[in-house]
């Protein structure tokens, strides 16, 4: 399957041209208001349930609009020009909250809790990141013991987005179950109802950015869920959300990618309408060369996530080619925020301008759901070494 960067199929071009609207008329009007004030979007999460967004990748019989995770990527990006918190809201919300219970869980775990999910009516957590254990998962220390008819969960998770929100249902977190013969840890996945008795949702983080995205870290104390909340099969957990992190690289590629242009975007704008010494800006070469750069990164970045969503969807591996385009898209989001505030001047080191929001936004994209260095170590793995 070969996916063109400038020639989309029709339905495909169509939500693209749907979102984007969407993006410009609704979401950025009041992006900054809420990135001012640290407030959740409920609103703009609402209607983007009603476009169908959050089911795109899933089957119509769980609620979902029969799509692919190449539509879920494109309105990724489109709203990531805008505003990076209302895409990682999508991102999360389908990519690492849906689509585990989507993939692993059974007939009566997808009928329970999937139309709720892909309608954009409730949210889930992905809870894997531990306060020791980032991007070495397999130091979890959350354990979950069988009791009876029941796993009793204890432990920590943070950094856990859609988490504490007034529509969020659960939160599906990992646990070590036992030691294999090996010694290693045995870990399972397992679905946590908010409002379990023991399970805690700490007060949210003070950010750097990203300020309407909801994150909180995560306390269980003898939380107690029926064995039946268990999530694929015991002891494939880590494995089970190793696949989901390669494909939430192709997603977050898509986010950092949208950043990125939308730093062009804005950067292109203010540089025709902005005059120094007589002339708009955009006449002199070391503005329209540094835009020019701009844009091939940002460029790159898309080519390199469209080509991962590609093998993805063909049922190709994909994972080294999810590492690069996350790697490349996240340092492009973060190089051209960079230089779209250097061409802003002291306007781009204010929050209202969306440069501003995004260099503070992207710096995340580099460690998110894998850092660089896991990205650069992935590769080369990949290569044989």
């Amino acid at each position: 399957m070969f996916i063109s960067t400038n020639d989309l199929p029709e339905e495909y071009a169509s939500l693209q041209e749907g979102v984007r609207e969407f993006a410009n008329d609704v979401v950025d009007p009041v992006a900054y208001e809420h990135y001012k004030n640290h407030t959740f979007p409920y609103d703009i999460v609402k209607q983007m349930g009603e476009m169908g967004l959050f089911g795109l990748p899933f089957p119509e019989e769980y609620g979902g609009q029969d799509g692919d995770y190449f539509a879920l990527g494109l309105a990724l990006e489109e709203l990531a020009r805008v505003d990076q918190s209302v895409a990682m809201t999508l991102e999360a919300g389908v990519g690492l909250g849906a689509m585990p219970i989507y993939q692993f869980g059974n007939e009566e775990q997808k009928q329970k809790w999937l139309p709720d999910l892909a309608a954009g009516r409730a949210l889930a957590g992905f809870g894997l990141t531990e306060p020791d254990a980032g991007s070495d998962a397999g130091a979890t220390r959350t354990t979950a013991v069988e009791d009876g008819d029941e796993w009793v969960i204890n432990g920590n998770k943070q950094f856990i987005t859609n988490s504490g929100t007034d529509i969020t249902k659960l939160v599906t977190v990992t646990a070590v179950t036992g030691t294999r013969d090996n010694g290693k840890k045995e870990i399972t996945t397992i679905v946590v109802p908010n409002g379990t008795p023991g399970f805690d949702v700490q007060p949210s983080y003070d950010k750097v950015g990203w300020n309407s995205s909801d994150t909180h870290p995560l306390a269980f104390n003898d939380v107690r869920v029926p064995l039946e909340n268990q999530l694929g099969e015991r002891g494939r957990g880590f494995s089970n959300f190793l696949s989901t992190l390669s494909e939430g690289r192709v997603a977050i590629a898509a986010v950092a990618t949208g950043a990125a242009q939308g730093c062009v975007d804005e950067s292109v704008r203010y540089a025709k309408e902005r005059n120094s010494m007589g002339r708009a800006i955009s006449e002199y070469q070391a503005i329209s060369f540094k835009i020019a750069r701009m844009e091939a990164r940002a460029h790159a970045a898309r080519t390199a996530w469209y080509d991962a969503a590609a093998k993805m969807l063909a049922g190709k591996p994909f994972a080294r080619e999810a590492s690069i385009a996350k790697m490349l898209s996240s340092e492009a989001a973060m190089d051209n925020a960079r230089d779209a505030t250097q061409i802003h001047g002291g306007y781009g080191f204010m929050n209202e301008y969306r440069v501003g929001r995004h260099y503070r936004d992207s710096k995340i994209l580099e460690v998110g759901e894998g850092t660089t260095e896991v990205q650069l170590m992935l590769i080369a793995r990949g290569l044989g070494m």
